[in-house]
């Protein structure tokens, strides 16, 4: 069966050569100028079967040789087993032969152990007599520091001692009385190793030194504690085999010294506390600054001294790096357990996250090649991080919200002073409470950034929250400031100035929010909080401005109420008087800052036009005639361009053509000779300023005092059937204006005052 098929495969193989032939050959005679070159093609496949054939014929040469020396081999290594097989039986003959010759010498083996138990006593027998005189060379040699010596001596002592009871324990395990009586005598000896290792332990406590001064010492230490590893080792290995182990063993002393090591460097950072709080304020700073140089100082000696003199398996440098290391975090949670003030929190946490792992301190070159600081454990647990970064905020919320409390009430008593406030370098009034409030925004955000990037985005959002607060407080300041004003307007004496400053101060804080967004915060888009202070700090400015034009229109409010009157039309120095005033104060606005002043100049504007068309409306005076109406127009267009010089010269802005145009257009209106064209001209009046309504027509035809009832009624019928959307009007005028309706009161005083002429 198994010929079959490979007499199968061997035909496919077959077949699929020759049809790759076929394949080759076709491919290279698929052009008839190739057929010239068949007998090179024929050579050349020739030789390249020559080629196969001979790497083929080396394969398996090289195959057959192989199989000729295993097998060799393998005919070696079964005589070799035969040997062996033989050699075995003949072992375990003899051994069987042997057993009762053992058995026999059982008398001879005690004997041996006998004379070992004697010889070992003959040859300790000596060192047994002198025990007492070797104690106190011994004690003598600790004393005097010679700590090698001392050790010799002592493991002399100690080997005696463990030689005897090793052999009285061979002879009798449960012979306690004469272990005991061996313990009594050599009890001493224990004295001095407990003794010796004071020594030890104080050297080491003081490694930091001895290896500047004398590192010969702590060698010899090091010395010491490793001969003692190597005792207890043989000590326990013997134990493992016969169940003796000496009194005292295994010493750890290895063990012993690391935990020597560990409690001298916690010793070491615990102790960096000179001062408490009451006595400094900074006396957390100091500590931990102390801290600082003392693990740099001393880990650059462990590195540069220390490592010398400890064996290289100790690892000595890591070890010393991760014991100051454990100190350092146990010392920072202590003081994390502490109740810290704000100060005192950030700088212990900038400590923690900054200045540890800084080249100040365990990432300085000189450590940075032994160690890899991104391998140590966080120094306080996140937990820990998080809860004083918490209890940071809220007092720095408590603190800064007194801060501008404070600040406020400050600025607030300034309001009072008899002397100008401060100018800046451009000449704008101002006062210091921008300046202090972000001066202390400024000094938490430089503490907050030395902690971490997210914890200062965090405190940039908590004084832009308490800006939004005090700036509450600030608009309501600023209001009650204006009604004590109001009470008696001759205090405080400069009222104007300080409301400037106000004004000013807003856009100081604007500015200042700004700059504190750029250098603090990574994100530049507004967000809700930043939207509301903006507009908070608009309207205080806004408010301000209101405040101040309305102190211009007090001292204007006789002036106004003589406009439209028949002393006005007779010859009043009215407007001339307006001006000045308007022109007096804008003197003093001047050192309002944009762009409060322009708005400020563009709403005196409008409420001077305002006012002046309101008194046209209250039908204060009723032209009698046409000349009355021609003397009182051409005064009305005379003072539009007293008005309009006036603010043009304020630059009031585009606005003041059209708001002083309104005056002349309702000036044209009185003007009008000819009553039959007065429809007319009300038409131009209302097309120019859509926002007019009835009541204005009807008031401005009754002070024209020559319009009939019917007259009256036709223009506003007619202006009432095409009427001019005023959707459109960006600036109204006449919107705000309304027009006093004569109740039966007022009919009732006018008709008494009349009878009383």
């Amino acid at each position: 069966m198994k010929q079959l098929q490979l007499s199968c495969s061997m035909e496919e193989t077959s077949r699929e050569a020759v049809a790759t032939a076929v394949q080759r050959v076709a491919g290279m005679l698929q052009k008839s100028d190739q057929l010239d070159k068949v007998e090179q093609y024929r050579r050349r496949e020739a030789r390249k079967k020559a080629s196969v054939e001979a790497r083929l014929k080396a394969a398996i040469q090289s195959q057959l040789d192989g199989v000729r020396t295993g097998l060799t081999q393998l005919h070696s290594a079964l005589l070799d087993v035969k040997d062996i097989q033989s050699s075995l039986a003949a072992v375990s003959k003899d051994w069987r032969q042997s057993i009762n010759t053992i058995e026999s010498l059982k008398d001879v083996k005690d004997a041996v152990v006998q004379h070992s138990q004697l010889a070992s006593a003959v040859e300790n027998l000596k060192n047994i007599f002198s025990v007492p005189e070797i104690v106190l060379e011994t004690q003598h040699l600790i004393e005097h520091g010679e700590l090698l010596q001392a050790h010799r001596k002592l493991m002399e002592l100690e080997c005696s001692r463990d030689d005897l009871m090793y052999e009285q324990y061979r002879m009798d395990s449960k012979n306690t009385s004469d272990m005991n009586l061996i313990s009594i005598y050599f009890e001493d000896v224990q004295g001095l190793s407990d003794e010796l290792a004071k020594q030890l332990w104080m050297v080491l406590q003081r490694s930091m030194v001895t290896v500047r001064r004398d590192p010969t010492m702590l060698v010899s230490v090091i010395r010491i504690i490793e001969r003692e590893e190597k005792i207890d080792r043989r000590m326990v290995d013997r134990k493992k085999q016969s169940g003796f182990i000496p009194p005292g063993r295994p010493k750890r002393w290895k063990d012993k010294m690391f935990e020597v090591l560990e409690g001298t460097v916690s010793t070491r950072i615990e102790s960096t506390q000179a001062v408490t709080r009451e006595v400094d304020k900074m006396w957390l700073v100091r500590l931990l600054e102390i801290t600082r140089k003392y693990v740099l100082d001393d880990l650059i000696i462990v590195k540069n001294l220390m490592v010398q003199c400890f064996p290289p398996h100790y690892n000595t440098f890591n070890r010393f790096f991760g014991l100051y290391h454990n100190a350092a975090s146990s010392r920072v949670k202590e003081l994390a357990l502490d109740d810290l003030e704000a100060n005192e929190i950030v700088s212990l946490l900038t400590w923690v996250l900054n200045t540890y792992k800084s080249v100040e301190m365990m990432g300085h070159p000189d450590l940075s090649s032994e160690c890899d600081i991104n391998q140590l454990e966080p120094l306080l647990p996140q937990e820990v991080v998080n809860e004083l970064l918490s209890k940071y905020v809220k007092t720095f919320t408590s603190n800064i919200t007194g801060w501008l409390r404070k600040a406020l009430d400050t600025d607030r008593k300034d309001w009072q002073k008899e002397t100008e406030p401060e100018a800046d370098q451009d000449g704008y009034y101002q006062t210091t409470l921008p300046a202090i409030v972000f001066q202390m925004f400024e000094q938490n955000l430089q503490v907050a950034a030395q902690i971490d990037g997210d914890f200062k985005e965090q405190v940039l959002k908590l004084c832009l929250k308490q800006m939004n607060s005090f700036l509450i407080r600030y608009r309501d300041e600023a209001v009650a400031y204006k009604e004590d004003h109001l009470r008696d307007r001759q205090l405080p004496q400069c009222y104007v100035q300080y409301m400037i400053a106000i004004i000013n101060n807003c856009q100081t804080f604007k500015e200042s929010i700004n700059s504190l967004k750029r250098k603090y915060s990574q994100s530049s888009e507004f967000s809700d909080s930043d939207t509301v202070i903006e507009k908070t700090l608009n309207e205080v400015a806004k408010d301000g401005c209101q405040f101040l034009l309305d102190e211009v229109f007090l001292d204007l409010e006789n002036h106004l109420n003589e406009l439209l009157t028949r002393k006005w039309l007779t010859g009043s120095h009215a407007v001339d008087t307006i001006c000045v005033t308007v022109e007096d104060y804008f003197n003093d606005f001047n050192k309002i800052k944009k762009p409060f002043n322009q708005e400020m100049t563009k709403d005196a504007l409008r409420r001077v036009v305002v006012e002046y068309i309101k008194a046209v409306m209250q039908k204060r005076i009723t032209f009698k005639n046409a000349e009355e109406r021609k003397d009182g127009a051409e005064r009305m267009i005379k003072e539009a361009k007293q008005f309009e010089f006036l603010f043009k010269k304020l630059a009031a802005g585009e606005e003041t053509d059209r708001l002083c145009g309104a005056i002349a257009a309702i000036a044209e209106v009185f003007k009008l000779t000819d009553p039959t064209l007065l429809f007319l001209e009300v038409s131009t009046l209302v097309s120019k300023y859509p926002d007019i309504r009835e009541e204005h027509i009807q008031a401005l035809l009754s002070v024209r005092g020559d319009a009939s009832r019917d007259m009256r009624q036709m223009i506003i019928g007619t202006l009432s059937e095409n009427k001019v959307s005023s959707a459109n009007v960006t600036q109204s005028i006449f919107k705000d204006i309304t027009v006093p309706t004569i109740t039966m009161t007022t009919m009732t005083s006018m008709a008494t005052a009349k009878l009383l002429k």
